[in-house]
């Protein structure tokens, strides 16, 4: 099981490649602000550059909380998400405590679900994909 990491942010330019390259191929969208990773500014240009994404929690308090079951829980963590599910409630991104899931003004809702696609849009090797060991599910 892989999860986006973004380990080498303190090369970071703020070009946003990231997120276009996300909202583009993964939600057919071209805003920043339909993203499921986020760029900004961590205090000034010349503090350096933050990336919001998901943390893969596990469990994570976004799929306990969705009505619909749009999120559910992602093996080795994180989510996945079925947009035709979604009712646009919002408690998805009430619930997340990092600010990874995210709403446009219409209340559609925006997250990384560690596809690792914006990885090849960075041109400074800010982020990859790491193996994380998948945790084994209890037969009962």
């Amino acid at each position: 099981m892989k999860q986006l990491t973004n380990p080498r942010m303190d090369q970071c330019i703020g070009c946003q490649s990231c997120s276009l390259a996300c909202a583009r191929t993964v939600y057919k969208k071209i805003s920043w602000n339909c993203t499921g990773i986020r760029i900004h500014s961590s205090g000034g240009l010349t503090s350096g550059f933050i990336a919001d994404r998901c943390l893969a929690c596990d469990p994570a308090p976004c799929t306990e909380v969705c009505p619909t079951a749009a999120f559910s829980g992602r093996r080795g963590g994180g989510v996945i998400f079925k947009k035709k599910l979604c009712i646009r409630c919002g408690n998805c991104a009430d619930a997340c405590p990092v600010d990874a899931v995210s709403r446009d003004r219409e209340g559609n809702v925006y997250v990384c679900i560690h596809c690792g696609v914006c990885v090849d849009f960075c041109p400074q090797n800010c982020l990859e994909m790491r193996e994380v060991a998948a945790v084994p599910e209890v037969q009962t």
